[in-house]
């Protein structure tokens, strides 16, 4: 993110209105063929990790978002050793920018979640990048913790594909999560802390506000 700064800052004008047309293009998403938590009782809390470029706008989406609990920016897919914000830029830890998702199930369902997940949160169609940001550690991926999980989101790729929502293929990866780090304080509530920062302000701010305006019966003011 660091190295794309001063370049967002220079092209700031033309950027502010790329970006605005980009993210006022939200894909209209089918509801999903399947969501079912789980067939069993359902718990209070459940968690999914989900990667998607750049953790400060994921973040930013999932806290404004009703029935998420908390939304932790950290990283995913290495070992503990790289899970280092200076390491996992280099893009050859294995590590994805990822958010930890808690939510209660009794009040948003995991379909939900993964609909303003492949529509707002990022583009599913860009193979290792996001926006400005380029390498592994920017890659799609939905790390699970359930069986069910697993399930409702590979059978929902499955159903975009066919359903021939996007332009391009999805690239997003399914896989159980090995373990989440979460990453330096200093990340942490990035865009609420800091809606003036150009990068906040081109790539991450209108995603809540597509999330505001596409889905406003999940759409919270205080994250």
């Amino acid at each position: 993110m660091k190295k794309h700064f001063l370049k967002i800052i220079s092209l700031l004008p033309v950027l502010s209105l790329a970006c605005g047309i980009a993210h006022a293009d939200v894909p209209k998403l089918p509801d999903p063929a399947i969501d079912t938590e789980t067939t069993h009782a359902v718990p209070k809390s459940q968690t999914i990790v989900l990667a998607g470029g750049c953790f400060w706008g994921v973040q930013a989406v999932f806290q404004h978002l009703k029935g998420v609990t908390s939304a932790v920016a950290g990283y995913a897919g290495g070992a503990a050793d790289t899970a280092h914000y200076e390491m996992v830029s280099t893009g050859t830890t294995g590590h994805a920018e990822s958010v930890q998702v808690t939510y209660d199930p009794s009040q948003i369902t995991l379909g939900k979640i993964l609909k303003v997940y492949f529509s707002v949160a990022h583009d599913p169609t860009e193979l290792n990048y996001q926006g400005p940001d380029t390498g592994t550690q920017y890659r799609s991926e939905i790390y699970f913790t359930t069986p069910e999980q697993e399930e409702n989101a590979k059978v929902y790729i499955d159903q975009l594909q066919k359903a021939k929502v996007f332009t391009a293929p999805i690239v997003t990866k399914v896989e159980k999560l090995p373990a989440f780090y979460p990453a330096e304080d200093y990340h942490q509530n990035y865009a609420t802390l800091h809606p003036d920062n150009a990068y906040i302000a081109i790539n991450d701010l209108p995603k809540v506000d597509n999330l505001k305006k596409t889905y406003p019966e999940l759409y919270k003011q205080t994250p």
